[in-house]
């Protein structure tokens, strides 16, 4: 089990410090901004309650497999945890693809005041948040990994933090940024999966 704790544990980080440390990096030397907007609302509102279930989700993908490494117990079929690191692996490609597909409208959260130019090609023709989706794929496939209770509880928290910001915080700010154009996106495209749910106008 500790191989397959420090291979999750190495895709993990690196992952994480790809997804959110080297695009950083290049949005800055692009734009000269980072792209990191912070956490949006007021404590208790629904939209800091997105930025803080995100915390909890990457800080619990971290701990899950440092947990198995010290003995947590966990169980799992090498089939499952084979399967996982397949999803694992799909996830990542996609986050980075996705992120890529953003170009220099690439955020970490939303300044409301900002204006950025609506992205509706590559991934994005398909799926209003392929980043968000991708994350998710990439989150189940760790869990699939290291099924341990800290790995679902991540997984649920991620999956909780996805819906607040996009419904709560992210879609509320493009319909009011883009409107019409936006509109007739989501009357297109799914929200996290090809032609699934729209956003509510």
């Amino acid at each position: 089990m500790s191989g397959w704790a420090w291979t999750a544990l190495a895709l993990y980080l690196g992952w994480a410090g790809f997804a959110f440390g080297v695009r950083a990096a290049l949005q800055r030397r692009r734009t000269g901004d980072a792209g990191f907007r912070g956490i949006s609302g007021r404590p208790g509102e629904a939209s800091w309650w997105a930025g803080v279930l995100f915390v909890a989700a990457l800080l619990g993908g971290t701990a899950a497999p440092v947990a198995a490494l010290a003995g947590l117990p966990t169980a799992a079929h090498a089939a499952v945890q084979w399967t996982g690191l397949v999803i694992t692996l799909a996830g990542m490609a996609a986050t980075l693809a996705a992120q890529t597909n953003m170009g220099t409208s690439w955020r970490v959260g939303v300044d409301a005041d900002e204006r950025t130019t609506l992205v509706t090609d590559g991934l994005f023709a398909h799926v209003r948040n392929p980043v968000f989706t991708a994350m998710a794929v990439t989150a189940v496939g760790l869990a699939l990994m290291i099924p341990n209770w800290l790995t679902l509880v991540a997984l649920a928290c991620l999956i909780a933090a996805i819906q607040l910001q996009v419904r709560v915080v992210e879609e509320p700010y493009l319909m009011a940024v883009h409107g019409p154009a936006y509109a007739a996106y989501t009357a297109r495209t799914g929200r996290f999966l090809p032609r699934s749910s729209q956003v509510t106008t």
